[in-house]
């Protein structure tokens, strides 16, 4: 698998990593996660190659082919197998080893907590109108701007719609009020307990007021966390 990094141009500060470097700490988290090597045990590999040229990660070896001025190109092999090949940002190599450490470990945590919610999930694609007591993983496709309205019980509310999906199909789901808070975009959400409604013409997603939505995997967040160094 050839997989290539383009960090920024020029020499970015220590401080600065960009959603690129994100994107390419996630896939790292994958390849560890792949081959059971522990996400802080592959990231001193990395380092270590860059100092030795060379060096055995469990099952997998990193060679550093080439130093260049604002980069240097890694090499992962299993035995005779290419694992990956890419660009690394020299400003990443020059980044501290605890930083880096922590940001893999917190996507390689993400993406277990992801995987285990996935499987115990209902697909979109399956959701019919009257199903209830369902666990959703999906992805925010949009998010539209809340109104205001009255609820049943007489007090005022925001209401915004969600366009979300998985790898069976879209839908839309109501969020009100608090369970708005902390939804973006591009974020994986977790939902518990909500129930299929038609409303338009189309099926909704409605959480209701046993149910709950938590964010699985915020990008933003793990920017503010990078940036707080």
């Amino acid at each position: 698998m050839l997989y290539e990094f383009e960090g920024r141009r020029g020499r970015p500060n220590g401080r600065d990593i960009t959603q690129a470097d994100f994107q390419f700490l996630e896939y790292l988290a994958k390849v560890s996660m792949k081959y059971n090597v522990m996400p802080d045990k592959f990231i001193d590999g990395f380092f270590s190659a860059y100092q030795h040229r060379k060096t055995d990660c469990g099952k997998l070896t990193i060679e550093c082919r080439s130093r260049e001025r604002d980069y240097a190109i890694f090499l992962i092999t299993k035995g005779w197998e290419v694992v990956g090949q890419f660009h690394i940002s020299e400003h990443l190599l020059s980044e501290k080893t605890k930083t880096l450490k922590e940001i893999i470990c917190r996507k390689s945590a993400m993406m277990i907590l992801s995987q285990e919610a996935k499987s115990k999930s209902h697909k979109i694609g399956n959701l019919r109108v009257g199903m209830r007591r369902l666990n959703i993983v999906a992805r925010v496709l949009k998010v539209s701007k809340p109104i205001r309205i009255a609820t049943r019980s007489g007090f005022y509310a925001n209401l915004a719609n969600a366009l979300i999906s998985d790898e069976t199909g879209t839908i839309n789901l109501s969020l009100l009020g608090a369970q708005m808070e902390g939804i973006v975009l591009h974020d994986i959400v977790q939902i518990e307990n909500a129930h299929v409604a038609w409303f338009r013409g189309e099926r909704q997603l409605r959480i209701g007021k046993y149910g709950k939505i938590n964010v699985v995997d915020s990008t933003v967040n793990n920017i503010e966390m990078a940036h707080s160094y």
